[in-house]
Formats: C-alpha cells, structure tokens, sequence
C-alpha cells in the first residue's frame, strides 16, 4: 500500500505553504502576502508517529472568481483533493469565517474525504481568541487553533490527521510488484503498448492527441514477474494545454511517475527525440526512478544494417543526461519486441533498489583515485577519506572530504562512472552527495 496523502487546501493567503514548510522542516515552498504565489501543487513527506506520509501544498482556492490563474490553481487544487485520504483546511484566525471560507468547506463535503480544519494565525499560546469560535459554523467538526509561524498546535492537529489514515496491514500483499508508468508525449503508442502486453483492449486507442484522460492501472502476472502498468495521458507542453480536463491529465501524468517505481519513456521512432521528449524523460531523471526509453513505431521505419545503430546514437545525443537507460525498439502495434521489455523492466528495478557494501565501494575508491589523482587547487590537492552509501531509490552515495570546494563535478562523474562500471548500475540515476569531514548534515 502506497504512503497515506495529505493535501492542504483553503482560499489564498491563509498560510497554507508556511504550514506545508513547518511539516516538511524545510523551506519548499514560497511564502509571500500576496495571494496566488503557490501555483502549483508541491510534495514533500512527513513523518509522524512513525508513519510516513505525504503531504501537498496547493495554490488557494477562490470559488467566485474567474481570473484565469486563480481558476487554474482551483483545478490544481481539486485535483489534490481527489487524491487525497485526509485533507487540511486552513483558515485564518485574523479575517475569520468568510463567503470563500464557506463556499470552499461545502466544496470539501461533498468530495467525501475525512477533512481537518485548521485555524491558523493563533500565534498566542493557551486560551483562544473569542473569534476563534465562529470557526464551529463551517460545519466541520472541531477547529484546531495553529500557529504555522511558531509552531503551535501543529502535534494536535497531525494527531487528528493521523487518526484518518489508512490501515497499514495488507502491505505486502503487492510488495513484489513493480509499477511501471509509461510515459511520453501525447500519441506516442503508451495504450497501444498496454493492450499489447495485456493482451486485450484495454483502453481507448485512437489517433487523436489526448484520448487518454485518466492515468490507468493494469495488473500482469507473467513469467517474467508480477507488474502494475500505469497508462497516462500524454505530457504536452504547458503552452499546449488549454482545456480543464488535459489539465488533470498532465498532473495525473506526473503523479504517475511519483508512485512508479520504473518509467517507460516512450518516443516515436518517425518523430525522433524532440523537445519536449527530453522534458518528460526530465521529469523521470529528476525523481530519481528507474528508466528505460523504448522507441515505439520501428515497422514504420526504413531500415538498413546500421539504422538501429545510428538511431541509438541521436536518442543518446537527445537525452544526454541519462546514457544510463537502455534503449529499446518495439512495435506496440505488430508486438515486435514486446517481450524484450519485461527483463529489462526487472533489471533496471533491482539496480535502482541496489544496496553496495561500504567496504567494496572504498576499494572502488581506492583504485579509482589511484589510477586518476583528486584535482588540485593553489597547491592543495583535495582528499577522499570515506564513501557509504545513503540511500536507494535512487543509489546514493556520500562522500567524506577535506574541501568540498575542491570536489569539481568533473571528478564526481569520473567516480560515478566508476561505481556504475563495476556494479552495472543500468538504468538508474546515481546521486553524490559531498560533505566534508564533521559536517553533521
């Protein structure tokens, strides 16, 4: 079962992103007076009680007026609480109830979601502002006073938020799955490729961009392991996207690469790699996820014995920053090679879950930074004393130094380039992080 969500909503300049910056413990979000600064939604996790959960910040709400961006930001933010299991609604202690207040709390009923209210801008400790009380009118239960500048009450209201999240028994019930997200612009072939390897027609496939709307989870259990393929509308340039619904279509898009744990990025053969190719497969190198690019359409083109060849080298030129992903060319529509992508699905997903001993990845060190020295600077040469590995999901190594200064970027990909060599880490983004010796973050 994936993280529990939380969204935080309300009308503009209640506080929302100042509240999303407490709970994260960093700043993510902008905080300024002027309504309309957060546009769109921002994820961060949060830990309470020992549960992990999500949290969003969305941009406010504004019911009753039609300025484009502000009803841009309605939709973003009533697609946050479409996904969510618990939502915040924050209010301010300083304006009280209003019209918006009003308008937006009905709004929440009727999306059926347990709902939290939230009145910020209870700066004073102990006993609340008698304002405090028109708060019981929205009809939603018992308001919880916060102060989201100073902390206060914020332990009260996440108890109360805790106690609407889902169970977490039935956990592994799909642990051994893998979600793979297919992604790429629009009428690439993403739904011709599903109802392949389901083998029936699933969803609608048509040569209009934009057919798919909705972001579509299918369950396969093969020989080759067990998979959840998630379809999603096509990712258009935001200059592109115009109507209400491609809208929710794009942010289900990109929310679908959040929950994967490999992305697919598929690009049309007789298209090449184009611009926004190159923002998609973006959006799956910068959350750190498993990827393979598979070049959909092959029957269509004309080949020779170098094409494949030389077709690899301008996908590879296209998307420089990810030389790691192998590259795959099927047909969705013939089944041509369909069968290659289940093994290298698996395969870039235990390197991206793969876990090197400390002591193996200093021997690495060792003999990488005897064969190339560590770069000098005005006569001091910097030192690498230790590496471990932090995380996975992306493979995340830290490295312990004299002078991060001295740590040139040049040198770090020369190291990464050496850990992928001898771990064969295909198909996953690696991260380096430096810190210096007693620097305790």
């Amino acid at each position: 079962m994936s993280k529990p969500t939380v969204a935080i909503v309300g009308r503009p300049n209640v506080g929302k992103s100042q509240l999303f910056n407490r709970l994260a413990g960093k700043r993510l979000s902008i905080v300024e007076d002027t309504p309309g600064v957060t546009r769109d939604r921002l994820y961060a996790e949060c830990d309470w009680r020992g549960r992990v959960f999500s949290i969003i910040d969305t941009g406010g709400i504004e019911p009753r007026n039609d300025n484009e961006i502000l009803k841009f930001m309605r939709y973003q933010a009533e697609a946050a609480i479409h996904h969510a299991d618990v939502i915040i609604f924050i209010t301010d202690l300083r304006t009280g109830v209003t019209a918006s207040d009003m308008d937006v709390a009905a709004m929440l009923q009727r999306s059926g979601k347990p709902i939290v209210l939230a009145v910020n801008k209870c700066d004073k400790p102990g006993q609340p502002d008698p304002e405090f009380y028109e708060f019981y009118n929205l009809g939603l239960g018992e308001p919880f006073g916060i102060s989201a500048l100073h902390g206060y009450g914020t332990g009260d209201l996440l108890d109360e938020v805790y106690q609407y999240f889902p169970p977490e028994d039935g956990e592994d019930e799909d642990a051994d799955r893998i979600r793979v997200a297919l992604i790429g612009k629009p009428n690439v072939g993403k739904s011709s490729l599903l109802n392949q390897v389901l083998g029936e027609e699933r969803v609608i496939v048509s040569n209009v961009a934009g057919t798919t709307r909705d972001s579509v989870d299918a369950k396969l259990d093969n020989a080759h392991g067990k998979f959840t393929f998630i379809d999603t509308a096509g990712i258009r340039r935001k200059s592109k996207v115009e109507e209400k619904i491609e809208k929710f279509s794009v942010m289900r898009s990109l929310m679908a690469v959040e929950r994967a744990d490999v992305c697919v990025i598929m690009i049309d053969a007789t298209e090449g790699v184009t611009e926004q190719d190159t923002k998609v497969a973006g959006e799956a190198h910068n959350a750190g996820k498993a990827c393979v690019i598979i070049v959909n359409k092959w029957d269509l083109v004309e080949k020779d014995g170098n094409t494949m060849k030389e077709y690899t080298l301008r996908v590879r030129e296209g998307l420089a920053y990810m030389p790691y992903a192998p590259v795959l060319f099927i047909s969705a529509k013939t089944g041509q090679r369909v069968e290659k992508i289940y093994d290298t699905i698996r395969n870039v997903y235990e390197q991206n879950h793969k876990r090197i001993p400390t002591g193996q990845l200093n021997s690495i060190l060792a003999e990488a930074t005897a064969r190339v020295q560590p770069p000098t600077d005005k006569g001091r040469r910097l030192k690498i004393y230790y590496m471990t590995q932090a995380t996975t999901c992306p493979p995340t190594f830290v490295c312990f130094c004299n002078d991060s200064r001295l740590f040139h970027f040049s040198y770090q990909r020369y190291l990464e380039n050496q850990i992928r060599e001898v771990f064969d880490l295909t198909g996953t983004p690696v991260r380096m992080i430096v810190r210096e010796r007693g620097d305790k973050e």
